[in-house]
């Protein structure tokens, strides 16, 4: 009988820890780049949007924050099959390089004052760039990870991946959070929106370096050895793993809404509808986010313990209760108040963040791995993830009532629980069998 092999567990640890410190850093330069947009929404808007309504001016921003979702999914067809096919390292390459530069041109952008309706339309134009890159960014280097990580303790290593991710939100965070609080909001609006934009390109460059210093994965290694690769993941990925797809699409619903209400959406809402300042409301997510980032490891070691559905299913039950009293808390719009309802959120959104990433790839055959993680990752994104300030934003307009994203993410992981119950268990099991997971590679 063929009993599959762990082909990471020859890995040397060294090299082990590089690959994951290079992806993870790649990984944070790139929502780095995504976040700085989402935290400058309101200024953005008033930027590169006709003046007036200010209202109006913040939905345009939300709007075009969320076109680069729309496009996401183009980026996971044309750049995910890239992963099964040239593989994992060339591919983050291209992702890295593309955001950073997108990211970059967004900071040399003139604004509406200056030329007009073409701001908007040059402003949109490079988040298309920006959602197209990130397609192909997290099913590769969530493909990367987990296949450089030991089976037992995958978990914990995937659980890197998502640490850089928030890091690179808080780093967004604090970088606006400084200006915020240090520059006159004339300056801010004249040109320190900037610097956070065009910090992006240094970054890029360091995390491009990284990831160029490293070979690819043992998994993909294998099948190249073998000349086993898919020809055509995505045919094969949507014919015999279809199931599969639709599993990952529906555990990424509540893990993309929690993560870009809590730290996208929240400063605007605070900002907004409760009267804080636009820094004591940055200061806020700049905390919940450093201990989200914090806590995200831990959550990953539990899930290799405890298994990733159980983890997965408790983040799911926790925000139907937890959602409703955590924004009646918020609603004081007190530091303290307030602070204490974000930590509740983010409690609720650690093991989803701790656990998805080794969760997600697991699901797929290494021939199509990286094809089937970006699909099903980026559909679901697009369509809950992107959209979710917009729809919070018109919601809470349109009713008045504050306790809208409240509503949202309860019914959101409701709904989340189907697909995760619906899940193979797979902590401390091996990768699903492939030509790089069998004795003759052994």
């Amino acid at each position: 009988m063929n009993t599959p092999v762990d082909p990471a567990a020859a890995v040397d640890p060294a090299l082990r820890r590089r690959a994951v410190t290079a992806a993870m850093i790649g990984n944070a330069t790139e929502w780095y780049d995504y976040a700085t947009y989402g935290y400058l929404a309101a200024v953005l808007g008033a930027v590169f949007f006709p003046p007036g309504d200010p209202t109006l001016a913040l939905l345009a921003s939300f709007a075009t924050f969320a076109v680069a979702f729309l496009i996401r999914p183009l980026g996971a067809f044309l750049l995910g099959p890239l992963n099964d096919r040239i593989g994992r390292k060339r591919t983050l390459s291209i992702t890295i390089l593309t955001m950073a530069l997108a990211t970059f041109a967004i900071g040399l952008l003139p604004g509406y004052g200056t030329i007009g309706a073409f701001a908007p339309i040059a402003l949109i134009l490079a988040r298309l760039v920006q959602g197209f890159a990130v397609g192909g960014e997290y099913g590769g280097a969530a493909t990367f990870v987990v296949e450089y990580a030991p089976d037992a303790r995958r978990g914990l290593w995937a659980s890197w991946l998502e640490f850089g991710a928030i890091g690179g939100f808080l780093l967004a965070s604090g970088i606006t959070t400084y200006l915020t609080y240090a520059l006159p909001e004339a300056d801010l609006h004249s040109w320190g929106w900037r610097i956070p934009f065009l910090v992006a390109l240094p970054l890029g460059t360091i995390g491009l370096y990284l990831r160029l210093r490293l070979t690819d994965t043992p998994a993909f290694n294998a099948l190249a050895e073998q000349a086993a690769e898919s020809q055509a993941p995505v045919r094969e990925a949507f014919t015999r793993h279809r199931t599969r797809v639709l599993i990952c699409g529906g555990i990424v619903i509540y893990s993309s809404i929690g993560t870009y209400v809590l730290l996208t959406y929240m400063p605007t809402y605070l900002e907004q509808n409760l009267g804080m300042s636009a820094a004591a409301a940055q200061a806020q997510t700049f905390v919940v986010g450093a201990v989200l980032t914090a806590c995200i490891p831990v959550a990953g070691a539990l899930s290799d313990r405890l298994g990733r559905r159980t983890m997965l299913a408790a983040a799911a039950i926790g925000y139907p209760v937890l959602a409703l009293p955590a924004f009646w808390l918020i609603g004081h719009a007190t530091w303290g108040h307030t602070l204490a309802g974000l930590l509740m959120l983010t409690l609720c959104h650690i093991p989803v963040l701790g656990t998805t990433t080794a969760t997600l790839p697991a699901l797929f055959p290494a021939r199509v791995r990286g094809t089937g993680v970006a699909v099903g990752y980026n559909l679901s994104f697009a369509v809950f993830g992107g959209t979710a300030p917009l729809l919070m934003t018109i919601l809470v307009n349109a009713t008045g009532n504050l306790y809208m994203p409240a509503f949202y993410l309860a019914l959101v992981s409701l709904v989340a629980l189907v697909p995760i119950l619906a899940s193979p268990e797979t902590a401390r099991k091996p990768l699903n069998p492939s030509p790089a997971a069998t004795p003759s590679r052994a």
